[in-house]
């Protein structure tokens, strides 16, 4: 296994910048770039001068080694804290490959981490995720998904099914026992736990898209009631052009806002009405594109303007829809006095508090804000419903009384799909599940 090392902070300059080594030369490669005899003490950060062939000072840094297997990637660790500049940063890196290091491939370390068993693969997503969050509550759920909140019950069924599939190649190897109609009803019992339990996780994909990409927001409605200067409240700059001529946004307009715990992906869209202008006719009908994609549609409509709302024809059912009656610091019309909707001043930043907990409370339930649990993202969402399939088809089989080997075809493919989202399953683990239930072989 190669040495490898790269640069763990973000390009840029700062105050310090941290390089990292793994692998079995790690420490042996510090000690070549500090150019002298050292004792590094594992876990201690130890002050250290970084040389150049010459001899030459390239940094003052401070050091600390991990000795396999207590390290993030189960191998000896090196990990230099330099000065933040990308120069001097360069030239440190620069000279631990010239004392045996290789530069290290994208997502290296985790991927060690992984096959060196310190962390499966909904741990090591975990970590992108908790890089990336653009939100409070995306950034909970990825702590929760590192903690385990997904590998646990998916570990859980993995037990279930290896006991299960364990029963089930007993029969196999001792075909004159058949399988009793109490052992089978048991069997049938203990999938449809397995089922339920890998439904529940299944069923948190679209709260682990909205964590994960947010929550695409479409700001709608007529010509001039106010969509742009919306979007430039919410932002808190000017980042939308605002004018009192009808049709000025023409193309959609797109920024992001934390609220409520949630990310919110705003998308300011030009005004819904029937146009000559070729271009705001474009500009319309990507405004019906945005509606149909969209998770969340805030309707803005003047307050001082007669009752008219958007056609029901151009809103989405299946999404949440607030309608937001705007320019509330001047008087309302007459026809509105009873008009359900959330009153906000874009102009004055009335009722935009409430907008927020509206939104918070659309959302915060359905993305987990009550109980930071799993979130799954589209691969796993894929690997459970491949199990689920398999899993209705070894109930089926047993409900059919098939052969024991067709039976085990499908919870070995169960277990195959379960195992892609941790980490392989290994077919060891079902003959030591055997070996140790059953005593085969003795």
């Amino acid at each position: 296994m190669s040495t490898i090392a790269a640069i763990a902070t973000p390009v840029g300059v700062g105050a310090l910048s941290v390089i990292r080594i793994s692998g079995p030369q790690a420490h042996a490669v510090l000690k070549a770039a500090v150019g002298r005899k050292i004792s590094l003490a594992p876990r201690v950060a130890t002050l250290v001068h970084v040389r150049a062939a010459s001899g030459e000072t390239l940094d003052e840094c401070m050091a600390t080694c991990f000795c396999a297997p207590a390290s993030y990637t189960g191998e000896d660790i090196a990990e230099l804290t330099c000065h933040g500049g990308m120069l001097v940063t360069q030239r440190v890196l620069e000279r631990l490959f010239a004392c045996g290091a290789r530069p290290a491939e994208p997502g290296e370390f985790s991927r060690r981490a992984f096959e060196n068993g310190k962390i499966d693969l909904t741990a090591a997503e975990a970590i992108m995720d908790i890089i990336n969050a653009g939100s409070d509550l995306a950034l909970r759920a990825a702590q929760s998904q590192l903690s385990g909140s997904i590998s646990r019950p998916v570990q859980a069924a993995i037990d279930s099914l290896l006991t299960l599939a364990a029963h089930v190649e007993a029969y196999i190897d001792f075909p004159e026992d058949d399988i009793s109609p109490q052992t089978v009803t048991n069997m049938q019992t203990a999938l449809r736990s397995i089922e339920e339990s890998l439904e529940r996780l299944a069923a948190t994909a679209d709260s682990g898209r909205l964590l994960r990409e947010g929550v695409r927001t479409a700001i709608v409605g007529a010509p001039n009631v106010g969509k742009s200067s919306l979007l430039n409240r919410l932002l808190g700059y000017d980042r939308a052009i605002v004018s009192p001529l009808p049709g000025t946004t023409r193309d959609t307009v797109e920024e992001s806002i934390s609220s409520g715990g949630m990310l919110l992906r705003l998308i300011d869209t030009a005004g819904l009405r029937n146009s000559a202008d070729s271009v705001e006719q474009a500009g319309v009908e990507r405004t019906h594109q945005t509606l149909q994609s969209a998770d969340l549609v805030l309707e803005v409509q003047d307050a001082t303007a007669p009752l008219d709302g958007l056609p029901s024809h151009a809103l989405p059912d299946r999404v949440p829809h607030l309608v937001l009656l705007n320019k509330c610091d001047l008087p309302e019309h007459a026809s509105r006095r009873n008009q359900h909707g959330i009153r906000i001043s874009a102009l004055t930043g009335a009722g935009i508090p409430e907008l927020h907990q509206t939104i918070a409370s659309l959302f915060a339930a359905k993305s987990g804000e009550r109980e930071t649990s799993a979130a799954i993202n589209t691969r796993h969402l894929h690997a459970l419903r491949t199990a689920l399939s398999a899993l209705h088809a070894a109930a089926h089989g047993l409900a059919q009384h098939a052969l024991p080997e067709l039976i085990a075809i499908d919870l070995r493919a169960a277990l195959d799909s379960l195992g892609a989202i941790t980490g392989k399953v290994d077919t060891e683990d079902l003959l030591s599940r055997i070996f140790s239930t059953f005593c085969l072989g003795k």
